[in-house]
């Protein structure tokens, strides 16, 4: 029997782009264009007939905001929301605040490139609406930023003697995709100031880990930031990579840094998962901890297992907790993980496979 394709609705105020993402779902075998809206008054007329499967959504339009919409979607008949969203930085900071809304991806808009920008936008259009199809959608309430109470930490480092000359310093390595946003700040506001330093490979198109990571440092303990070349991993930071390059972890003597990088699409994803943790394997062996969230597909199985050959500690996020139990799930089949943890439980395991409490 013949597996129904999945049925999506467009809903965007742009002529062109209704018609490219037509173009580019339409052309998959496995996906069907139920519908495009120019607006989500339209979209409410077309679901009230037929429900779609996968909703992709822009976040600025007429009459009525993207996020005004998706609220009451979820409010009403949860449906599995991609949004659609320009580079622009207010745009990135509302398609983020979506997220937290209980929509499931973020895509790029498709633009007009070179062949290969256009095999690649189609590549991850598609990959976000089909893992979109078989996520859980989870209405979350936005939490609000809460200014932390600083002490002489914010001008002033302690003293210390601890020079960075140990060889035994711990560093973590996380790898997460669809669902992944609010797995890692859910992660990553459990973890105190001294937690070791963390690299994030988050599947996420440029421009938009900036305004992730920013989001991330306002409502966390330890720092946050975009990863940039050469930057330093140290205890108490975590670093995202950036959208559409790929993060390295490297050494120096006791020192920890990344490299940043162009490259090809590596289990189909740049910033790949994989790419992240065979360095790990590498640079830090038994000293790294792999942690493997919540996505869909198999990026960072394969890295996850070097990692845990290498004799590092490796952890993967249950499938009750996950929105996409799919790269979990695949590392896992490979024997590549350690534990399999609730996602509440990650951030303890980390710090005890760290000697931190």
């Amino acid at each position: 029997m013949t597996k129904r394709p999945i049925r999506v609705l467009i809903v965007d105020d742009s002529f062109v782009v209704r018609q490219t993402l037509q173009e580019i779902i339409s052309a998959d075998p496995e996906l069907e264009v139920m519908a495009a809206a120019s607006d989500p008054y339209a979209a409410a007329d077309r679901i009230r007939d037929e429900i779609p499967d996968v909703i992709t959504l822009d976040v600025e339009m007429p009459k009525m905001d993207g996020i005004t919409f998706l609220q009451k979607i979820m409010s009403q008949h949860p449906i599995p929301v991609v949004i659609c969203s320009s580079l622009a930085g207010k745009g990135s900071e509302t398609a983020l605040k979506a997220l937290e809304y209980g929509a499931i991806e973020i895509i790029q808009k498709p633009l007009l490139g070179t062949k290969q920008f256009l095999t690649e936008s189609k590549i991850r259009i598609c990959d976000a609406i089909k893992a979109a199809a078989i996520a859980r959608p989870r209405p979350i309430c936005p939490r609000q930023t809460v200014e932390p109470k600083l002490n002489a930490d914010a001008v002033i480092a302690k003293p210390t003697t601890k020079a960075m000359i140990q060889t035994t310093e711990k560093v973590v390595v996380v790898g997460a995709s669809t669902g992944g946003t609010e797995a890692l700040r859910t992660f990553l506001e459990e973890l105190p100031q001294d937690s070791p330093g963390i690299v994030i490979v988050q599947h996420m198109p440029e421009h938009f880990t900036t305004s992730f990571a920013r989001r991330l440092n306002n409502t966390c303990r330890i720092s946050v930031k975009e990863a940039e070349a050469n930057d330093t991993v140290i205890p108490g930071r975590a670093l995202i990579a950036p959208g559409n390059q790929h993060t390295i972890l490297k050494r120096s003597g006791a020192r920890y840094y990344v490299d940043i990088r162009n490259g090809p699409l590596v289990s189909r994803h740049r910033p790949s998962v994989d790419v992240l943790f065979r360095s790990a394997a590498r640079y830090a062996g038994r000293n790294a901890i792999g942690v493997i969230m919540t996505g869909m597909g198999d990026d960072g199985a394969n890295g996850l297992q070097e990692m845990r050959e290498a004799g590092a500690a490796t952890i993967a996020q249950d499938e009750a907790s996950c929105v996409v139990f799919g790269m979990p799930k695949e590392a896992i089949k490979k024997g590549a993980v350690e534990s399999v943890l609730p996602l509440e439980e990650i951030a303890k395991a980390v710090l005890m496979h760290t000697g931190r409490k």
